[in-house]
């Protein structure tokens, strides 16, 4: 164990870079996802066939087809036909298309949850579409987005592992590396384990963070201020004055 020990100590500084690799893979292609998302869901969600049909295929291609199969067509067919795309690039495109149209059936349905009578009200009060969809319809969709979207955040940063078949030293490959150097399988991927754990926990309490908000705001639960308050406020503060 003290030569494990030793081994993951000397390997500690590339392991750093891996988990750096790592990050601005997820957060590059959790960024591309997102807008796709919204873009794609909007327009899945159009009433008008010549919109929502392409974004529809959009979709259900991406989602349909492998992740690691559209990887490897970015890095190692598309330099067949001209193209040759950093290993980088092709590995937060890959991300964020692939995550991006699983996304884009939350937002649609999202917005579609939302109640009727509130597109109404948004229409009665003679609203543009857009300020429709900006201050009526979406604060209130994504509210319900921000649960399953946090889901597929962490499936993005579990899924961005498989950037290491492009030659790209995250850290499952440095992981990768700790285990030859060390032969025990046991102790190489538990401290790989360890690591995806905690920087998923850090995504996970961000994201919570932006629901708390999102409620905060649309007046469903407690505001941020109310959350983080370090002295919890008293029972008997909110007692009538004029008792």
């Amino acid at each position: 164990m003290n030569e494990n020990i030793e081994n993951f100590l000397d390997s500690w500084p590339r392991i750093q870079e891996g988990i750096l690799t790592t990050v601005y893979l997820t957060l590059g292609g959790a960024a591309l996802a997102f807008a796709l998302a919204l873009l794609l869901g909007l327009a899945a969600g159009n009433r008008h066939m010549y919109v929502r049909a392409p974004a529809r295929f959009v979709v259900e291609f991406f989602r349909g087809t492998s992740l690691l199969v559209q990887l490897f067509w970015l890095f190692y067919v598309l330099p067949l036909l001209g193209f040759q795309l950093d290993a980088m690039f092709c590995g937060i495109l890959a991300l964020g298309l692939n995550y991006g149209a699983y996304g884009a059936e939350v937002v649609r349905g999202s917005i579609a949850a939302v109640a009727k009578s509130q597109w109404e009200a948004a229409l009665a009060l003679n609203f543009s579409p857009w300020q429709r969809l900006h201050r009526v319809v979406f604060p209130q969709a994504w509210v319900q987005m921000i649960p399953p979207l946090t889901n597929l955040l962490i499936q993005l940063l579990k899924g961005s592992a498989l950037a290491s078949f492009v030659l790209l030293q995250d850290l499952t490959y440095q992981i990768t590396q700790l285990r030859r150097t060390t032969g025990d399988t046991l102790f190489a991927f538990g401290v790989g384990l360890v690591i995806y754990f905690v920087i998923a926990y850090i995504l996970t309490l961000f994201m919570n963070l932006l629901e708390v908000r999102a409620k905060g705001r649309l007046g469903s639960g407690p505001s941020m201020r109310e959350v983080l308050r370090l002295k919890p406020e008293r029972a008997d503060q909110n007692v009538g004055v004029g008792r």
